[in-house]
């Protein structure tokens, strides 16, 4: 490791996003144009020669795929890529709470981080909480129900405020070696939302709770419903507070609260 790779953090002019195809990609790639900086957006197909598609970039900004079966196998990939490739900035997209280990899934997120941190390269970390607009679909057909409590407290955030970080972690100094947990200005519960999203659309929505038991998952593999099945039990039991003052930090300016982001996309 030399000072050049991992003491420092220039201003990057092109940014790799692995998993750019998806939704959080997609507005980090809009957040970075808008700071007139070019995303190359890179998603499965990528995988194929992942240093011939990194080539030429000057940072990574690391989406591992929802709920991959190996994320810290992904992730070591990704940087063993990236000294192919002398790419020396990678900026990962973990979680809120990536140590508890009764969510599994988060727990990967846990162990990519110290790869990531152990990894040579310039390196920042982004830990946000669960976006506002995951849940826009159900409250646009006026019926919230979450298979955990409707009272525990979240820190819900604008996905496009944690995109906004990510270009400032990007294009500002100062970042290197840093791990930021991004929630919204306040916390929430999933009942507030519900009443939120009324106000905004003029007519009740329905907010209820299912066993996290008997939620069914359809589609999905059984890995999969296993682990969100855990995580809705601890959902149900403890929510996932996150705090606000970090990203006020990033953004220079409070993050847009639930409401504020209720009315701008449910009224899109």
């Amino acid at each position: 490791m030399t000072m050049g790779s991992a003491g420092s953090a220039a201003r990057a002019a092109t940014v790799a996003l692995l998993g750019g195809t998806g939704k959080t990609g997609r507005a980090v790639q809009a957040a970075l144009a808008q700071a007139g900086v070019e995303a190359r957006a890179l998603g499965r197909a990528a995988l194929a020669d992942l240093p011939a598609a990194l080539a030429g970039t000057d940072a990574v900004y690391l989406i591992a795929p929802n709920l991959h079966p190996d994320e810290p196998g992904y992730v070591t990939a990704v940087l063993d890529a990236m000294r192919l490739s002398e790419v020396h900035r990678v900026v990962y997209h973990s979680v809120a709470s990536p140590y508890v280990p009764a969510m599994p899934h988060h727990v990967g997120k846990a162990v990519s981080e110290d790869l990531v941190r152990r990894s040579g390269h310039a390196w920042t970390i982004l830990q946000p909480c669960a976006y506002v607009q995951n849940l826009v679909p159900a409250l646009l057909d006026a019926t919230l129900s979450v298979p955990y409590s409707l009272q525990r407290p979240f820190g819900l955030v604008d996905l496009d405020d944690v995109a906004a970080a990510a270009a400032v972690v990007l294009t500002e100094p100062g970042h290197a070696g840093a791990t930021y947990e991004l929630g919204g200005p306040a916390l929430v519960t999933l009942a507030e939302v519900a009443d939120q999203a009324a106000e905004v659309l003029g007519r009740p929505v329905a907010a209820t709770r299912t066993d996290p038991e008997e939620w069914a998952g359809a589609g999905l593999e059984e890995r999969e419903r296993a682990w969100l099945r855990a995580m809705f039990r601890y959902y149900d039991a403890y929510g996932l507070p996150t705090g606000g003052l970090p990203l006020q930090a990033l953004l220079g300016r409070p993050p847009l609260p639930v409401a504020g982001v209720l009315a701008r996309e449910l009224s899109a």
